[in-house]
């Protein structure tokens, strides 16, 4: 019995952890945690900016613009600090964060396949941005330890965030959380889709 309540902990924890993110669209310090919770999702936080994002533009509508510029900005912020401290720090914080969510493994598998290649650090970056396909702290933090382009990765990670947030504020004030939710399914199948299909073709190309 202890032993089964051991296994599901982690899980509680995340539930507990992202009640309490989604607590926060309902204080007054709404957008202040929005703007906290975009920047240190990019880094280190598991929960995505959207559980406080989405409640947040619904509830306002007429603030969704100015809340994704707020978003935006400070998640792009957030993978700055992503990528310096994967560049500066993997040894002693990078390296444990991965370990304590158990994406160590994962991470040093993708780090192996993205090595020299600067295309696929991009496309990860455009779809993590996009779609949280990979999260985007782990793409940030990949970033910085593979020496990416710094400019290019802040260029990629506005328009991204920028995108991602922007649509998001359009389609919560022109049809309502209802279909916003079908459209987040669909946009996550269809970039994930588009990833697959990418990394496939790189795949195939270093056969040749």
């Amino acid at each position: 019995m202890a032993n089964g309540a051991g296994n599901h902990w982690p899980e509680a924890m995340f539930q507990k952890l992202y009640d309490w993110t989604l607590s926060w669209a309902r204080s007054p310090n709404a957008t202040v945690a929005l703007g906290t919770i975009s920047f240190v999702e990019s880094s280190v936080f598991p929960i995505p900016a959207d559980v406080l994002f989405i409640p947040m533009c619904a509830a306002r509508p007429e603030r969704a613009m100015r809340l994704a510029a707020i978003a935006s900005v400070t998640s792009v912020l957030g993978g700055i600090f992503g990528w310096l401290i994967g560049h500066f720090a993997f040894a002693w914080l990078a390296r444990p964060v991965l370990e304590f969510y158990h994406k160590l493994d994962a991470f040093e598998a993708m780090r192996a396949e993205v090595a020299g290649s600067t295309w696929i650090i991009l496309v990860l970056l455009v779809t993590s941005g996009l779609a949280h396909l990979p999260p985007m702290k782990v793409v940030t933090i990949l970033s910085g330890v593979v020496g990416f382009s710094l400019p290019l990765f802040i260029l990629s990670a506005i328009v991204a965030r920028g995108a991602r947030f922007y649509a998001l504020a359009w389609a919560l004030r022109r049809y309502g959380a209802v279909v916003l939710d079908f459209v987040e399914r669909r946009l996550g199948l269809v970039v994930g889709t588009l990833l697959a299909l990418l990394l496939g073709l790189y795949g195939v190309t270093r056969f040749l």
